[in-house]
Order: C-alpha cells, then sequence, then structure tokens
C-alpha cells in the first residue's frame, strides 16, 4: 500500500462496496478470513467482520455456519445486477419527478447503452 493509499480516507460505503465485489467474485460462501484474504489482507480481521455483520442488518448478505461448525460464512443476498437494479429503482423512487431524473440518466448514457435498453424495453413489451 502506498502512502498516498495509506493516508487516504475512504469514500462513505466503500468498504461495503468491496466486501460485496469480494463475496461475488468467490462465487461461494466465505469466513470473515476468507473475505479479508480475498481484500489483500490489508484490513483488520475486526474490520472486515464489522462490515460483514452491518451487511447482514441491511439484508445485503446471509449468514450461515462455516465448513467446520465454527463461525460464520457469508454470501451475498442477491446478484450484482439485482442490487444495482433495486438501488437505481430505490434512487428513482427518493425524487418527485421522476421523468427529469430518467431524462437526465438517458442523456448521460452511451449510444450502445442506449440501443440495449431500447432492446431490453421492446422485449418487456412484447
Amino acid at each position: 500500500m502506498s502512502d498516498e493509499e495509506a493516508g487516504r480516507r475512504r469514500a462513505r460505503g466503500e468498504l461495503e462496496s468491496e466486501v460485496m465485489t469480494a463475496l461475488w467474485a468467490a462465487g461461494e460462501p466465505l469466513t470473515p478470513a476468507g473475505v479479508q484474504a480475498a481484500l489483500g489482507g490489508e484490513l483488520a480481521y475486526n474490520t472486515v467482520l464489522t462490515i460483514l455483520i452491518r451487511l447482514l442488518e441491511k439484508e445485503l448478505v446471509r449468514r450461515g455456519p462455516a465448513d467446520r461448525g465454527r463461525g460464520h460464512a457469508y454470501w451475498p443476498a442477491q446478484d450484482a445486477a439485482t442490487l444495482t437494479a433495486t438501488r437505481m429503482r430505490a434512487a428513482l423512487d427518493e425524487r418527485p419527478d421522476r421523468q427529469a431524473v430518467l431524462q437526465q440518466f438517458a442523456a448521460g448514457l452511451e449510444a450502445d447503452d442506449v440501443q440495449m435498453l431500447r432492446a431490453l424495453l421492446a422485449e418487456r413489451e412484447a
């Protein structure tokens, strides 16, 4: 870790995002030590455990007994695409002018994404 990285304060939710990414990449339940290793071992075990408990409280992860019967293993409650779509809908629901939000969202899309969205909407209407 560079001095710049060590002195940098993480953005709100960044650690949770990193843990979720590690869990999705693993494709199987991980213990806190497994998550810690997947993140490169730079975070303290207690920090990883705290993040996992917060994610559990937010219902973003599930927990069950670890293979050896001691401790817990964690896995994502939803895949990455489903969680992102849920968050997008929640952000849209928070705003009174849905049309303006959707208009700004659409204006920022790349041409390939516009085509993909049109195809998905046409498929939905079929």
